[in-house]
């Protein structure tokens, strides 16, 4: 198990390294120059040249990587010139609203996935499965904005039970003593996830049930619930695994329409903003931190994988 997570850490290490190369490359390649994108099209060459000399622009790019990933090791993304703010400080002050959001959405759509999965597989092609596999494909097929606006229509402007807007307070305290307006937001993020990981959680289950060690345990006279919640789960989660690993650079970025639509202070409306305002160190800033989530999603994956079934070790 030690030398399989450690193979796996060392193919982490170096895709994350592939992503500082593409993201310390787009930023060389922003149309007129670094100096240029953040003084503005009527900044002088006298101020231009100032501004390379004083972040180290004019050195050669081997030397600027080399700052730039030592910039990153001590947690250092960047500076916003028209936040006046550093790219850390942003994240800092927006992420664990993000966590809250999208985590909580996350953990719901497992929880309420996992069973009713195992329960479709259970009662295949009866009405519950039928049922299921519908609504799964009508939220799945559904953009979340578009859900998101029908959450609305219905429960802000038809029947005026929950606000339309979340909570606007400045820290994750601050939101929760509000959490009405929490809950159009999660649940436009839980019902679309759980659509997907209900489909994959049922598709394994079946899979498994037909496999060899199902009927030995039921010949060995277990309960029809043993069999299902300590021979067929631990097998049936490799799938699902692999999407809540995927999801965790959802964290930063998922949200970013519904963040949009419920008026939610986070890193996928910062992002938004930097994008249209052309702040590009919040958006190179963010987008190594998501694929560093990325990466990190999958080594986590893997090492589950390996703790589920342990011939993937091999």
């Amino acid at each position: 198990m030690a030398g399989y997570i450690a193979r796996r850490l060392a193919q982490a290490v170096v895709v994350v390294l592939g992503v500082t190369v593409i993201v310390f490359g787009l930023e060389h390649l922003i149309p007129g120059g670094i100096a240029r994108a953040i003084l503005g099209a009527r900044a002088n060459q006298v101020q231009i040249n100032a501004f390379n000399r004083e972040n180290g622009f004019d050195s050669p790019v081997w030397y600027q990587y080399w700052v730039f990933l030592d910039h990153l090791l001590h947690g250092n993304l960047g500076f916003s010139y028209k936040q006046n703010r550093s790219v850390d400080a942003i994240i800092a002050s927006d992420l664990p609203r993000d966590v809250m959001l999208v985590g909580t959405s996350l953990v719901l759509a497992v929880l309420i996935a996992v069973p009713v999965g195992v329960a479709q597989a259970v009662k295949r092609n009866r009405a519950f499965d039928y049922a299921g596999t519908a609504t799964a494909f009508v939220l799945y097929s559904m953009p979340s904005y578009a859900l998101g606006l029908l959450l609305v229509a219905a429960f802000s402007i038809a029947i005026k039970a929950l606000p339309a807007n979340a909570p606007q307070g400045s820290t994750v305290g601050a939101m929760l003593a509000h959490p009405a307006g929490l809950v159009l937001p999660v649940a436009t993020l839980t019902l679309v996830t759980y659509a997907l990981f209900s489909r994959y959680m049922r598709s394994a289950a079946i899979d498994n049930l037909a496999q060899d060690y199902i009927r030995t345990a039921r010949a060995k006279g277990l309960s029809e619930r043993a069999v299902l919640w300590r021979h067929l789960l631990r097998n049936s989660l490799v799938p699902v695994t692999t999407l809540v690993g995927l999801s965790l650079p959802a964290v930063l970025t998922a949200g970013l329409v519904v963040e949009q639509l419920f008026n939610f202070q986070g890193l996928g409306l910062e992002y938004f903003n930097a994008a249209t305002t052309y702040d590009f160190p919040v958006m190179l800033g963010i987008t190594v931190l998501v694929g560093c989530a990325t990466v990190l999603g999958n080594l986590l994956a893997d090492i589950a994988y390996a703790v589920l079934d342990p011939r993937v070790r091999y």
